[in-house]
């Protein structure tokens, strides 16, 4: 793996590279603007001009899987990133969390070599195939239902038709989601009741299993839309290769709250281990919140809590290749951002304003590793 910054006149790259092998290299990206004085226009200009350069000297010429941009005024900035991002071919997602750095917008991209990705669905779809696994990667799912319950049935109910047309299943194929809820204090129950009646439609239980996700304040450009969900799913995998994450020392079961997600999960590959780290927060394993309204102990309590996680699947932070953190209170900010430089030092990781399911949680984190291994009795990536 590798790990550089490339700076640039108005912005700079985080990049985190696997690209020790002899399948696909896998990229994760973060462009931060670093000139505040652009109007908006031009400091989006300025992340997809670098998005273009870094990616073209990237080995293997990697194709872009899924863009997320974040926003800090959805409203008037959404239209424009649509409009820049028209010939894209991957899976994009756009939303309201402001980054905290003091810019309008900053870019997560996630890319892949040796692939042909087919955008399917007006872009918010891409999917693509290596040998037997079928990936698809989608961002952006919302409709303007009349409340955050009956949005989020509908997504999933579409959601599962997409996943049908590539001869997937939510149970068996959907590894990870994320769902931006706007008003979070008062719109996630409904959110949560349409998940839990999904899953109980798909028989997913506490004794199955349930899918690793982030749920999280974020606001999009059209106000009638409560919910937006992204999601990624691999088809073709073998019983074995999916993995579920507790570390049950540090974390209780979300079910025990009445939530039902997994705290994280991994997949294994013939050359590689993909983990997926769900939004965590300072919490303990009776799921109470610890260190309430001390933003320092949470943010080193939510970063114990990953590590045993990440233990759990063989890994380190050093295996992180992309890390996404939530504050609640953007004065909190300096002080997280201290915290990560130092815990998690030159990671491709974004700072945003998005208020935890919780109010009592200041600070959230989610990410994404991949650690090399070896399994031959499993297929490469």
């Amino acid at each position: 793996m590798s790990q550089q910054t490339v700076n640039f006149p108005n912005t700079f790259a985080e990049i985190y590279g696997f690209e020790n092998v002899e399948s696909a290299k896998e990229y994760h990206m973060m462009i931060h603007v670093k000139n505040f004085m652009l109007p908006f226009e031009e400091q989006l200009q300025s992340l997809v001009d670098t998005f273009y350069e870094v990616s073209s000297g990237l080995a293997g010429r990697p194709q872009a899987v899924m863009k997320r941009y974040f926003l800090s005024d959805a409203a008037n900035q959404a239209g424009l990133v649509r409009e820049i991002n028209s010939d894209e071919r991957s899976a994009l997602s756009i939303i309201q969390q402001p980054p905290l750095d003091g810019s309008k917008v900053a870019l997560w991209a996630y890319l892949v070599s040796d692939i042909e990705p087919t955008s399917t669905q007006s872009g918010t779809s891409v999917v693509f195939k290596r040998g037997k696994y079928t990936h698809l990667w989608t961002g952006g799912l919302s409709n303007e239902e009349k409340n955050s319950q009956s949005q989020t049935a509908l997504i999933f109910k579409r959601y599962i038709k997409r996943l049908s047309e590539f001869d997937m299943t939510l149970e068996r194929d959907c590894t990870r989601t994320w769902f931006f809820v706007s008003d979070i204090d008062n719109r996630y129950s409904g959110m949560v009741r349409a998940r839990n009646d999904v899953f109980d439609s798909c028989g997913l239980t506490c004794d199955t299993h349930f899918i690793a996700s982030t749920g999280i304040g974020g606001v999009q450009q059209d106000p009638s839309i409560f919910v937006q969900m992204d999601a990624c799913a691999t088809g073709g995998l073998d019983n074995g290769q999916k993995h579920y994450l507790y570390a049950s020392d540090h974390l209780n079961r979300t079910s025990e709250y009445g939530v039902r997600f997994e705290r994280g999960t991994y997949i294994d590959y013939g050359d590689r281990r993909h983990i997926f780290i769900s939004g965590t927060a300072s919490i303990d394993h009776k799921g109470d919140i610890m260190h309430s309204g001390n933003i320092i102990n949470q943010t080193n309590r939510l970063l114990e809590n990953i590590e045993a996680l990440l233990k759990e699947a063989d890994a380190s932070f050093d295996d992180l290749a992309q890390v996404i953190v939530y504050l609640r209170d953007p004065s909190d900010f300096q002080i997280v951002r201290k915290i990560c430089s130092e815990r998690l030092p030159a990671k491709p990781l974004v700072i945003v304003h998005a208020p935890v399911c919780r109010p009592g949680w200041l600070v959230e984190m989610e990410c994404i590793g991949i650690k090399k291994t070896e399994y031959p009795e499993y297929d490469s990536f």
